[in-house]
């Protein structure tokens, strides 16, 4: 599997795994000029937006590993322009989803919540 479908496949299992865990999904690789959010979602009256990284291997470290400052800086610049054409959302966070789906192993989902950078 590409590195294209594997993030494709892991987006639409996070989008499933977040509406299972309560999340309302308000947008999905939402993009302006070349920032992109992964996915929107709003829970508890507060909106969050999500990175999610999906691996099929751990040879070069664990999903959550290979975000770096760089990709969380680009999330911020997506999320305050959303949250200006969205002026209505009070409350916001950044979380992780890593997604890790190793050969006939059970998929693993690592949520890391509220990340700061």
């Amino acid at each position: 599997m590409g590195n294209k479908s594997t993030g494709s496949k892991g987006e639409e299992m996070a989008s499933v795994y977040l509406q299972q865990i309560g999340f309302e999904i308000i947008e999905r690789n939402w993009r302006f000029r070349h920032w992109e959010v992964d996915i929107i979602a709003s829970k508890n009256d507060r909106l969050h937006f999500f990175e999610i990284k999906t691996r099929t291997s751990d040879k070069y470290g664990k999903p959550e590993e290979s975000i770096g400052y760089k990709k969380m800086q680009n999330l911020k610049n997506a999320a305050e322009e959303y949250q200006y054409q969205n002026p209505s959302w009070k409350y916001v966070q950044f979380d992780v989803l890593a997604i890790s789906m190793y050969n006939d192993e059970p998929v693993e989902y690592f949520y890391i919540e509220d990340v700061y950078f």
